[in-house]
């Protein structure tokens, strides 16, 4: 351990002393240092804040804040809810492909979320679960075909392809864009 690292933690120690654990220390002037290297070598390009790395909604909000970086790549979708509902952000990626039904239904109705929230698909078969889920919403949804990529659930739906079909697949439909 450097020096400055132990003289650190015996400054945490002596700050938290007090306190049963469990609970967290956040460097803020380490977290802003490290979140402006991360800005200067992404060069202009954004950056989202992934919430499963940042569990903390004040730490997503003081990054959001500064420069390069924009929007929140959530772990579920019950959480981008809260993440929207919260106003942490208004361009909320939902990382990883959704079964949960009920959470589709509830952003489906929602149409300030539904604005905010973009849900990823990797198959056809996803899209018939978003527009199943949204079917007994208000405002439904009609997401369009296409092969994996992510589907906007709301008034304004769209699918934007991120990459083409796994190889083997066929792409959801004759206006895919894909390649058959």
């Amino acid at each position: 351990m450097t020096p400055a690292a132990a003289a650190d933690l015996r400054r945490y120690n002596t700050a938290t002393a007090h306190l049963e654990p469990p609970f967290a220390v956040l460097d803020l002037a380490a977290m802003r240092a490290n979140a402006e290297s991360m800005a200067r070598r992404a060069a202009g390009k954004p950056i989202r804040v992934a919430s499963k790395s940042v569990r903390c909604r004040e730490v997503i909000s003081r990054v959001l804040a500064m420069d390069g970086f924009r929007g929140i790549m959530a772990y579920t979708l019950p959480e981008a809810l809260w993440l929207a509902g919260s106003r942490s952000s208004d361009d909320i990626l939902v990382a990883y492909p959704t079964a949960d039904s009920g959470a589709l239904g509830r952003l489906a109705g929602d149409a300030a979320a539904a604005a905010a929230i973009t849900v990823m698909v990797d198959c056809p078969e996803h899209l018939d679960l978003i527009e199943g889920s949204a079917s007994t919403s208000t405002p439904p949804t009609s997401p369009s075909a296409g092969g994996s990529g992510s589907a906007h659930a709301g008034p304004r739906s769209a699918l934007r392809p991120m990459r083409p079909p796994w190889p083997g697949t066929s792409p959801a439909g004759p206006d895919s864009g894909w390649p058959a």
